[in-house]
C-alpha cells in the first residue's frame, strides 16, 4: 500500500523560499495565505563560528488528524495513501479544522470562505509526479516519495539516519520528517 510522506533535509535548505513560491503560484493562492512557508533559526553564535538553519514547513499529512476529525461536514478528508486535503464544495467555512489542527497548516480564504491546504500536489503525485516544491527545490532539501517502498529515497531516510517529526508528542504521526543539522554535517 503507498503511504506518502516528505522529508526535509535542513542541512541542505538555503532558506531562498523557491519552494514557497512555486506552491504559490501552482495553487493560485490568494494574497497572505502560504502553504509552506520557511522560518529561519537564527544566526546564532559568535564569529567566525556563526550558522543558522532554515525550517520548511508545511502540512504534516498526519496519520492521525485532528483536522479530519473536527470537520463536522467531511470536508477534511484523508485518502488511503496518507494524503490529507479539503473538498471545496462540502467545507463551509466553520473553522474548525484550522483551529484542530497543531501545525498552523490551514488557512480560510476571506474571499471564498472555504478552508484551503497544502494536498501534496495530489493529482500531480498520483499521476507519478513530485509535488511542485519537491521539483522546485534545487538544493534537494525535499525529498517526496512512498513511506512503505523500501526502494523509495524516502523510506531510506527514515529508516536509516536520525530524523524527527514535529510535536511527535501530540500523537499526530506527522508524515513529514526533518533531517536536523548544519549545512555540510550529518545529524
Amino acid at each position: 500500500m503507498t503511504r506518502y510522506a516528505m522529508v526535509m533535509d535542513t542541512r541542505r535548505c538555503v532558506g531562498c523560499d523557491s519552494c514557497t513560491v512555486a506552491c504559490m503560484v501552482h495553487n493560485e493562492l490568494p494574497l497572505g495565505i502560504i502553504f509552506n512557508p520557511v522560518i529561519t533559526d537564527g544566526p546564532k553564535g559568535v564569529y567566525p563560528h556563526v550558522h543558522m538553519v532554515h525550517i520548511p514547513l508545511l502540512c504534516m499529512h498526519c496519520e492521525e488528524t485532528p483536522c479530519v476529525h473536527a470537520c463536522p461536514t467531511g470536508a477534511s478528508q484523508q485518502d488511503d495513501d496518507g494524503i490529507v486535503w479539503v473538498e471545496a464544495a462540502k467545507c463551509m467555512g466553520c473553522g474548525a479544522c484550522v483551529e484542530a489542527c497543531p501545525y498552523n497548516a490551514r488557512h480560510k480564504d476571506r474571499k471564498s470562505g472555504v478552508v484551503l491546504k497544502c494536498d501534496f500536489c495530489k493529482d500531480r503525485v498520483r499521476g507519478g509526479g513530485n509535488p511542485h516544491c519537491v521539483d522546485t527545490c534545487h538544493q534537494r532539501a525535499r525529498i517526496f516519495g512512498d513511506l512503505d517502498d523500501p526502494t523509495s529515497e524516502v523510506f531510506k531516510i527514515v529508516n536509516g539516519m536520525r530524523t524527527e517529526r514535529l510535536y511527535e508528542d501530540l500523537g499526530t504521526q506527522p508524515q513529514v520528517y526533518y533531517v536536523i543539522g548544519l549545512g555540510g554535517q550529518e545529524a
